[in-house]
C-alpha cells in the first residue's frame, strides 16, 4: 500500500510539474512600453530543402505578421542560407526540393511580409553557385528585388552591385528614422564579401547624411560558436554532374576568390566604422557573441544565431525547430534585450513549455555607449 501510494504521489508531483511549466508560459510581450524590435531570423537551408518543413517557415512569417503590434517590429534581418542549393534540379538524400522549389518556397515565405513590414534577407553561401575558378552567381535577385515589397524599396537607400556587375540587394542599405528619437541604418553585405563592397559598405557609413545613424549590418558568416571571428579562406563547392548511390557528388572545397572572412570584416569595415555598433550573422550552428570597440570607442554587439542543426539535424530533423530572435530596442536608446523564442512550439498548449530559450547564451542584455 504504501508503495502504490509513493507511486501516486510521484504521478501527481509530475502532472503538477508539467502544468505549472505550462501556466509560467510567457506569450512574447514588450518589457518596457515604447520599446520597439527587431526580429532576427537564422538560417532557413534546412527547411527549404524537404518539403515536409517548409510549413514551419510559414508559420514563423505568419507569426511575426502576427505581432508585428504586439511587439511594434519595425525590422526583419535575415542572415543568410535561404536556401540548401542554388543549382540542384536532382534530388538525392539531401533533400527533395529542387533549387526552383526552394526559391519560391522562401520568397514566398518572405512575401508574407511584403506590404506589410521592411525586411532584409541576406545571402549565405548556399545561396551562390561556383564555376572551378570560384566565381560565384545566384538566383537571389530574381526572387528578392525592389519591386517585391513596396516598404522595401520605400526605406532603400543605397545599393552596390554582384559579382556580374548587376545591382542587386544583396549589398544594400534600409534606413528608418525617429526610432524612440534615434535614426538607423540597416545594412547587408554578401557573404564572403568582396573588397569592392567592403569598401562600398565603408564609404555609405560614413557618408554626412548617416553621421549620426545606428548601423545595423546584417550577414552570413562572420562569427563562430566560440564567440571568435572566423578567419581562414572562405571556400564553396561546386557540385559534380554525378548521383552515386542517391547522393549528389561534390568538389573538394574551393577557395572564393577575393572574398573576406569575419576577422577581415571586421578589421576592414566594422572596426574602422564609428556608427556600425551591432552585426548579426548565421552560418554556424549555434549561438555566438562578442563585444569589441569600433575607431569611436563606442561597443559593437556581434551576435550569431544559427538552428538548422537544433529540431533533428541536417537531413532527419524539421529544419530548426522554428527558432527565431527578438531583439527589444528599449525607449533609452541603449538597452537590448535579446530573447529566443519558437512559434513552433509556441503555437500549442502542449509545446508552450519549451517555447522560449532562457539560458544566458540565448536572453540576454546588451547595452549601446
Amino acid at each position: 500500500m504504501k508503495k502504490r501510494t509513493l507511486s501516486w504521489l510521484a504521478l501527481f508531483l509530475l502532472i503538477a510539474n508539467i502544468s505549472f511549466s505550462q501556466e509560467k508560459y510567457q506569450k512574447p510581450a514588450l518589457e518596457q512600453k515604447g520599446s520597439w524590435s527587431l526580429i532576427m531570423v537564422p538560417d532557413l537551408q534546412n527547411y527549404a530543402k524537404w518539403g515536409r518543413n517548409q510549413p514551419i517557415v510559414d508559420l514563423m512569417m505568419s507569426w511575426i505578421v502576427d505581432n508585428i503590434d504586439t511587439l511594434n517590429i519595425k525590422m526583419v534581418m535575415g542572415v543568410g542560407d535561404l536556401v540548401e542549393n542554388n543549382e540542384k534540379i536532382t534530388n538525392d538524400y539531401d533533400g527533395d526540393q529542387t533549387t526552383k522549389a526552394q526559391w519560391e518556397m522562401v520568397a514566398r515565405a518572405f512575401g508574407k511580409l511584403d506590404g506589410k513590414l521592411p525586411y532584409i534577407a541576406a545571402t549565405g553561401n548556399h545561396d551562390y553557385s561556383i564555376d572551378r575558378q570560384g566565381n560565384r552567381t545566384s538566383h537571389f535577385s530574381e526572387y528578392f528585388f525592389t519591386d517585391k515589397n513596396h516598404l522595401n524599396q520605400k526605406l532603400l537607400v543605397q545599393n552596390s552591385r554582384n559579382e556580374q556587375g548587376q545591382p542587386t540587394l544583396e549589398n544594400s542599405a534600409y534606413e528608418l528614422k525617429g526610432l524612440n528619437g534615434k535614426d538607423y541604418l540597416f545594412m547587408t553585405v554578401e557573404n564572403g564579401p568582396r573588397d569592392t563592397v567592403l569598401t562600398w559598405a565603408k564609404n555609405v557609413a560614413a557618408l554626412p547624411q548617416y553621421k549620426d545613424h545606428r548601423v545595423i549590418l546584417g550577414t552570413h558568416e562572420y562569427l563562430n560558436a566560440k564567440d571568435a571571428h572566423t578567419s581562414g579562406d572562405v571556400t564553396w563547392i561546386y557540385w559534380e554532374p554525378y548521383n552515386i548511390n542517391n547522393e549528389i557528388q561534390k568538389s573538394p572545397r574551393m577557395k572564393i576568390p577575393g572574398a573576406n572572412n569575419g576577422k577581415q570584416m571586421f578589421e576592414k569595415l566594422v572596426q574602422p566604422s564609428p556608427n556600425i555598433e551591432m552585426v548579426l550573422c548565421g552560418h554556424i550552428s549555434g549561438e555566438g557573441y562578442r563585444a569589441d570597440k569600433n575607431k569611436a570607442g563606442k561597443t559593437v554587439h556581434q551576435i550569431l544565431f544559427d538552428s538548422q542543426s537544433m529540431g533533428g539535424g541536417h537531413r532527419d530533423g524539421n529544419g530548426g525547430d522554428g527558432w527565431i530572435r527578438i531583439l527589444e530596442f528599449f525607449p533609452d536608446n541603449k538597452t537590448v534585450k535579446v530573447k529566443t523564442f519558437s512559434p513552433l512550439f509556441g503555437i500549442s498548449p502542449t509545446t508552450r513549455q519549451f517555447a522560449w530559450k532562457k539560458d544566458a547564451r540565448n536572453e540576454y542584455v546588451v547595452k549601446f555607449e
